[in-house]
């Protein structure tokens, strides 16, 4: 194949560029549709929502088995910020719902190791998108794991 060329795979979502023959070959995703983007928006709205909605709960349920609460709930602030970016906010959601999700990898009541992926799951979340996460949503966090440690009091 010529130099540069563009070929298209088998999946249309991916295009192949080839520098040379022999040369291995990158694959680069095309750009989603504005259908597509509504989709996938609507997506994000749903899981959002269902995070929002059953956050809290689960976590005074198991807050106390967390060692990592803070950077649980300091996740939360950030994803809800308004000043987030979008992308940074899908990260964190993604996370979070895995947290909220009833069903799990490893079941979230075995001692000790419930909460291990969950773990694995937030802090690469976070390490994707640590330069997001601000002063005033750990501020924030402290605060809530200080009301939720007076409330259990």
């Amino acid at each position: 194949m010529p130099n540069g060329v563009l070929r298209t795979s088998d999946s249309p979502a991916t295009y192949d560029v080839t520098d040379s023959p022999g040369d291995s070959s990158m694959a680069f995703e095309r750009t989603p549709s504005w259908d597509e983007l509504g989709r996938n928006a609507a997506e994000f709205a749903r899981e959002a929502e269902m995070v929002r909605g059953r956050f809290w709960a689960k976590f005074k349920r198991f807050a106390a088995q967390l060692p990592f609460a803070e950077d649980l709930v300091t996740a939360y602030y950030c994803a809800f910020d308004r000043e987030t970016p979008m992308q940074v906010k899908v990260a964190l959601v993604g996370a979070l719902a895995y947290f909220v999700m009833p069903s799990d990898l490893v079941p979230d009541m075995l001692p000790a190791l419930g909460f291990a992926d969950d773990a694995a799951v937030l802090a690469t979340a976070i390490r994707m998108v640590a330069a997001h996460i601000r002063p005033e949503h750990r501020d924030a966090a402290r605060e809530a794991l200080a009301r939720e440690v007076d409330e259990t009091a």
